[in-house]
């Protein structure tokens, strides 16, 4: 390896984004490492990639591969085939994949195979849920990969379990609490729920985006009539999917939230979007990073799934897993529950993108060392 390490960071999904933001500045900001931003292109709506990258003072990509939307296999064969082309013509002393979306799997399979050491940022997580496809990018992704930083305790048992050896594994907290922390002011300014007519802690912030919550008609149905119901108690601003709002339409129920009071509003950047989550009084969601965030945040958080890949959020924050029958009466109790019963996991600080440039500078010496 050269003294300077060329870091390809894959950045996919607005999930990712987050993470691999203050990965970026804290490796830019070190003299012994170049990190290669490289966005493969499957979120590709402005809102959802463009401002969200201004927000965070990301600069333009260092290579965009454009791959956009199509079939699990599609993307991730499209990702594998436009990745590799990158990696040889530029190839990296490291390559570090974040989260749990196709391009995770792809270019963590292919990075791997070329022989690139290769770091899964957001390591260890389960749901036990196979039938999510999130779970398989874990799995296969954490097989492959060699080195897996890891955000809680939970995720270290887990990889333990499966056989991978300790020495591959490092704890540096949650990335997503550096990302906030980047862009806290310009958060705090912002007032994205004045500007929608609604006084902070009077309102929840509701997401939908997977599809065994979204793609059957008649579970999206159920979980509109449980939101109507949630509205009467608490104003709902819902910032609508792309590939949600097509369902809800499609379905005949957008008039109804509508007609209900509930706003539905397009997806924001984000820093508008937090912005809302911050002032809120509880979020209802389907979202893994979102448990975390209103974790960190102290805020109730509905989570409209029969399972997480993040239990800590539930177990020391305020997450609480829930279906439409249980919604509304887990919101009356949330809401009553005194804010000083909730508590941030360990190291989830702010400064996980400091221990990651640390733990990948003491693996370069090693690596550099064994010749």
């Amino acid at each position: 390896m050269t003294d300077t390490a060329r870091v390809h960071l894959i950045a996919a999904a607005r999930p990712n984004f987050m993470k691999v933001a203050p990965l970026w500045h804290a490796l830019s900001a070190a003299p012994d490492f170049t990190p290669v931003l490289i966005h493969t292109g499957q979120h590709y709506d402005a809102n959802m990639s463009d401002a969200i990258f201004a927000d965070l003072r990301l600069p333009a990509p260092d290579h965009h591969l454009g791959i956009g939307s199509g079939s699990h296999a599609e993307q991730t064969g499209r990702v594998m085939i436009a990745y590799e082309a990158v990696a040889l013509a530029d190839r990296p002393d490291w390559l570090i994949v974040v989260g749990d979306v196709n391009s995770t799997a792809a270019c963590a399979l292919t990075g791997t195979k070329l022989g690139i050491p290769t770091v899964h940022l957001e390591a260890g997580l389960r749901s036990r849920d196979r039938a999510m496809p999130e779970e398989l990018n874990r799995l296969m992704t954490d097989v492959l990969v060699d080195v897996l930083w890891t955000p809680s305790p939970d995720a270290d048992a887990n990889l333990a379990a499966e056989g991978i050896p300790p020495e591959r594994v490092t704890r540096v907290g949650n990335i997503m609490m550096d990302a906030f922390e980047l862009s806290r002011p310009a958060i705090l300014a912002a007032d994205h729920a004045g500007a929608l007519g609604l006084a902070a802690g009077g309102y929840g912030v509701v997401t939908l985006h997977r599809p065994s919550n979204v793609d059957d008609p008649a579970q999206l149905a159920r979980l509109v009539q449980a939101l109507v119901a949630v509205q009467a108690r608490l104003p709902l601003v819902f910032p609508v999917h792309p590939r949600t709002a097509a369902r809800l339409e499609s379905a005949g129920l957008t008039a109804r939230l509508e007609a209900a009071g509930v706003r539905l509003v397009a997806p924001a950047s984000y820093v508008r979007f937090m912005s809302l989550v911050t002032g809120a009084a509880a979020v209802i969601t389907d979202s893994g990073g979102i448990q975390e965030e209103t974790t960190y945040l102290g805020i109730p958080c509905l989570t409209l799934r029969d399972n997480t890949e993040r239990p800590i959020t539930i177990s020391e924050g305020t997450s609480r897993l829930v279906n439409a029958t249980t919604l509304e009466g887990a919101l009356e109790t949330a809401l009553a529950e005194p804010k000083a019963a909730r508590r941030r996991p360990d190291l989830w600080d702010g400064h996980t993108a400091a221990r990651c440039v640390a733990d990948l500078r003491e693996r370069t010496a090693a690596a550099s060392a064994a010749g």
